[in-house]
């Protein structure tokens, strides 16, 4: 399996800590000057594999963490009510919860049409706040192959990935991975749990330094 590594050059950020928001800006406390490299590695299929998380976009440190995660979640809310996306506030990282019925026709990994708006919304507040990577995670129910499921499901998180790509998001900051059937929210047993199941899911996540 071919993998990249996207290289960006070195940015600073110096941001001060918050005194509001104090349950969310205390968990990471602390105060300093801010230098990040983060790299890794993105999960695809054989063609799809040049997600990365970067190096050197940048970082967070100390009580701006919880300050900043918590406006990128305000905004998060704001744009995406009425969306049927669930938002979770999970310490220091945001999860974005897309459900099947506004995702993917089922067996496809193409992006159905009314997933365009959402996409634009989450890619419009991420663009906003370039100081965090998002890990984007596909999941399947349980009908069919185990192994076509872990395969179409790593598709579905490249298909997003390169949609919010062509929206100025940069790859440096997106990572996909598949799950395929192995961590149902609901029962595969009905229509409905098999529906809950068929997801994307999104995890912000702060450029800590």
């Amino acid at each position: 399996m071919k993998k990249s590594i996207v290289a960006l050059s070195v940015s600073f950020l110096i941001v001060s800590g918050c005194a509001s928001n104090a349950s969310n800006t205390q968990k990471g406390a602390g105060i300093g000057a801010v230098i990040g490299a983060i790299a890794g590695k993105g999960t695809g299929d054989n063609d799809k594999s040049r997600y990365v998380w970067g190096a050197a976009l940048g970082a967070l440190a100390g009580g701006a963490i919880g300050a900043y995660m918590d406006k990128q979640e305000e905004e998060f809310r704001k744009e995406l009510s009425n969306s049927g996306v669930e938002v979770y506030r999970e310490g220091d990282t945001i999860r974005l919860s897309i459900p099947g019925n506004i995702t993917f026709a089922t067996g496809k990994a193409n992006i159905v049409t009314d997933f365009y708006p959402v996409l634009n919304d989450v890619a419009k507040v991420l663009n906003r706040y370039e100081k965090t990577k998002l890990s984007i995670e596909g999941h399947t129910d349980s009908v069919g192959d185990a192994d076509y499921n872990q395969t179409l499901s790593t598709q579905r998180a490249n298909s997003v990935a390169a949609y919010l790509e062509s929206t100025g998001t940069a790859s440096a900051r997106l990572q996909t991975l598949g799950f395929g059937e192995s961590q149902p929210v609901a029962s595969n047993d009905t229509a409905q749990g098999r529906q809950q199941n068929r997801r994307v899911e999104l995890r912000v996540l702060p450029l800590k330094g």
